[in-house]
């Protein structure tokens, strides 16, 4: 299902709970808006691409508490903070946290325009790379456990006969696995095979190649050699 993009707003201020909305909307952003922590932790969809403009006075889980859990949360939402003047604290544990950016009562249009784009631009380039990641772990899934040791060690900077000693297997029979790798993980080269497995955190020893096909080495890593389908 595709959503359209929207900005969250979670006040208590007038100004934030209803001044914002109609600056919002008559500006062209889809707005959705909640009078409490609690109340948008239980209705907001994380599916839905979007920012969240959070004021730091709230009833109840205040705005420090919920920037909080949502950094601990699988998927996480950028954010612009709101504080009253003189609200020094509150706006250094924002920026700590993760704010987008963080800014004072009453509101300046323009800057907050300014934030929400930049958190938006943020949200898209973070929900772009998990989308990379589950393509990635999809093809992960697909590999035997042979062929995902093979993986490890081949990124891990390991050479085909280093690979056929540890495990015990010709050499032949550890380029074969490696064809089958590269095969399921759609990729043409070893740069692409080490910069998948970094995307999605495994243990990498050498980000490094060989200009000898299909040896691990001593070269430098594309950050662009990858091959999607």
């Amino acid at each position: 299902m595709n959503y359209a993009v929207t900005v969250f707003i979670v006040g208590k201020a007038r100004e934030v709970r209803i001044g914002l909305p109609d600056l919002l909307a008559g500006k062209g952003y889809q707005v959705q808006s909640f009078n409490s922590a609690e109340r948008f932790i239980e209705e907001h969809n994380v599916e839905v691409p979007g920012c969240l403009v959070l004021e730091s006075c709230l009833p109840g889980m205040n705005g420090l508490e919920l920037q909080r859990m949502l950094a601990g949360a699988p998927r996480s939402r950028p954010l612009v903070f709101l504080t009253g003047r003189g609200d020094i604290e509150s706006a250094v544990q924002a920026m700590k946290q993760g704010a987008v950016d963080v800014l004072t009562m009453p509101i300046d249009d323009e800057l907050l325009s300014s934030s929400i784009e930049e958190a938006l631009r943020r949200d898209a380039r973070e929900r772009q790379e998990h989308k990379l990641q589950r393509i990635i772990r999809n093809r992960l899934e697909t590999l035997t456990s042979r062929e995902r040791y093979v993986m490890e060690r081949v990124i891990s900077g390991y050479r085909n006969r280093e690979i056929a000693a540890e495990i015990g297997i010709g050499e032949k029979t550890v380029k074969v696995h490696r064809g089958r790798v590269m095969s399921k993980m759609i990729v043409c080269s070893v740069p692409a095979l080490v910069r998948l497995g970094v995307r999605v955190g495994m243990s990498v020893n050498s980000l490094t190649v060989n200009s000898e096909p299909g040896e691990a080495g001593t070269h430098g890593v594309s950050r662009d050699s990858f091959v999607w389908r």
